[in-house]
C-alpha cells in the first residue's frame, strides 16, 4: 500500500513539473527607421544647400509719413503693376493741396493787376506823361508777380504729388514676400512696407566656404536640384559671387540663377546646388546615422523585403556632404537601408517598419527589379 502511494505522488509531482514549464515567448520585431534608396543624379560635385528668391526684391516704401489707414495685401499676394497696395491718412495731403490751390489763385490776381498797370503806364509813357523811371518800376512788379505766379503753380504741383504718395502702388507685376507694418502705425517717408519680388527670374543663393570659390569660378558645370523634385534638376549659372565674407559665418554669398525654371520652382523653396557634378549615373546618398563601423569598415544594414530580416553589407564610402555621405557601391536603388539605431542590430534580426516605408517599398518595387537591386 505504501509502494502503491508513492507511485502516485511520484506520478503526480511529475505532471505538476511538466505543466509548469514556462512556454517559449514569442520575439517581438524591433522597430527602426529606415528608407528605401533613391539614385540621385547628382553625380559626384560638391553640394550647398540654399533658397529660391526673385533676381529682384524690392522694399516698396511711402514717399511721406503719415498713418497707416489701408494695406490692401498680404505675403503672397500676387499684383500687377498698379495695383495699389497701401494708403496712407490723406486728411493732411489735401489741405496743403487746397492751401496750394488758393496761393496760386491769389498769385494769379496779383499777376493780372500788375499785367493791366503796366500796359496803363506804357500807354502814359507814350504820352510822356510818366517819367522812364516809373514805368521800369511798373515792369519790375510785373516781374516779380509772374515769378510769384510760376512758384505758386510749382507748389500746387508738389501738393498734388504729395497727395498722390499717400497711396503705394506696385511698379511691377510681382508678389510679395513680406510686410513690414501694419494698420494704424505710423510710418516715416522710405520706411519699407512691402517687399515686391519678381518672379520672372529666380535663382539659389548658397554660402560657400572660401576654400570653394575658386571651384564656382572655373566651373562651367553646375546643376539646381529641389528638396521636392531632387530627380528633375535645372541647369545653373553662377551669376554672382559676394567680395566679402560674412562676418559670423566665414563663408561667401553666391547667387545662382535658374534661366530654364518653371513654375515648379516657387519662390522660398529649399533647393541643393552641386557644382562640379557630372549629372549621369546613379550616385546613393545616405543619412549618416545609416553607416555602422563596428565592423572594421563602413557598413549599412539592409532589410531583407521577404522576411523583414536586418543583414550587415560593406559599402564603399564617396563622399561626406551637406545632405549626408555619398555610397560609391554596396547598395543601390530599391534597397531598403536602416536610417537610426545600426550599432545595437543583431544580423538576422525580425525589424518592424513604418507605414510610410512599406509603401515606399510597394511603389519602388514596380520600377526597381528586387534580383537586381540587391548591390552584392
Amino acid at each position: 500500500m505504501t509502494t502503491l502511494r508513492l507511485l502516485v505522488a511520484s506520478i503526480a509531482l511529475a505532471t505538476v513539473a511538466a505543466c509548469s514549464q514556462p512556454q517559449p515567448v514569442a520575439t517581438t520585431p524591433r522597430p527602426v527607421l529606415a528608407q528605401v534608396v533613391q539614385a540621385s543624379t547628382s553625380g559626384l560635385g560638391n553640394l550647398y544647400s540654399g533658397e529660391v528668391r526673385a533676381r529682384r526684391e524690392t522694399d516698396l516704401a511711402f514717399r511721406v509719413g503719415g498713418k497707416l489707414v489701408a494695406r490692401h495685401v498680404d505675403v503672397g499676394s500676387r499684383v500687377t503693376r498698379g495695383t495699389v497696395l497701401a494708403r496712407l491718412d490723406p486728411q493732411d495731403a489735401k489741405l496743403a493741396v487746397d492751401a496750394a490751390r488758393s496761393q496760386l489763385a491769389a498769385a494769379e490776381a496779383d499777376h493780372s493787376l500788375a499785367r493791366a498797370e503796366l500796359e496803363r503806364y506804357r500807354q502814359l509813357f507814350a504820352q510822356s506823361f510818366v517819367s522812364q523811371a516809373v514805368l521800369d518800376a511798373r515792369l519790375t512788379t510785373f516781374n516779380a508777380t509772374k515769378a510769384k505766379l510760376e512758384q505758386a503753380r510749382a507748389q500746387l504741383e508738389t501738393a498734388r504729388n504729395q497727395s498722390a504718395y499717400t497711396t503705394l502702388t506696385a511698379d511691377a507685376d510681382g508678389v510679395i514676400t513680406a510686410v513690414s507694418a501694419e494698420l494704424g502705425q505710423v510710418v516715416a517717408a522710405g520706411q519699407p512696407i512691402v517687399r515686391l519680388a519678381r518672379p520672372e527670374e529666380r535663382e539659389v543663393v548658397i554660402n560657400v566656404p572660401e576654400s570653394r570659390l575658386a571651384e564656382l569660378r572655373e566651373t562651367s558645370q553646375v546643376l539646381v536640384a529641389l528638396w521636392t523634385q531632387p530627380q528633375r534638376p535645372y541647369r545653373g549659372e553662377v551669376r554672382e559671387i559676394s567680395p566679402t565674407a560674412d562676418p559670423v559665418t566665414r563663408t561667401f554669398t553666391v547667387k545662382v540663377s535658374v534661366p530654364d525654371a518653371d513654375a515648379s520652382v516657387r519662390l522660398g523653396m529649399t533647393a541643393n546646388v552641386i557644382v562640379g557634378g557630372s549629372g549621369h549615373g546613379a550616385v546613393v546618398t545616405l543619412p549618416l546615422s545609416a553607416l555602422d563601423h563596428s565592423g572594421g569598415s563602413a557598413r549599412v544594414w539592409i532589410v531583407d523585403r521577404d522576411t523583414r530580416k536586418a543583414t550587415p553589407r560593406p559599402v564603399a564610402i564617396g563622399a561626406y556632404r551637406e545632405d549626408g555621405v555619398t555610397v560609391r557601391s554596396g547598395v543601390s536603388a530599391g534597397d531598403v537601408v536602416i536610417t537610426a539605431g545600426v550599432h545595437k542590430l543583431l544580423a538576422g534580426e525580425v525589424v518592424r517598419l513604418a507605414p510610410e516605408v512599406e509603401r515606399a517599398m510597394g511603389l519602388a518595387a514596380r520600377t526597381v527589379n528586387p534580383v537586381t537591386a540587391t548591390g552584392g
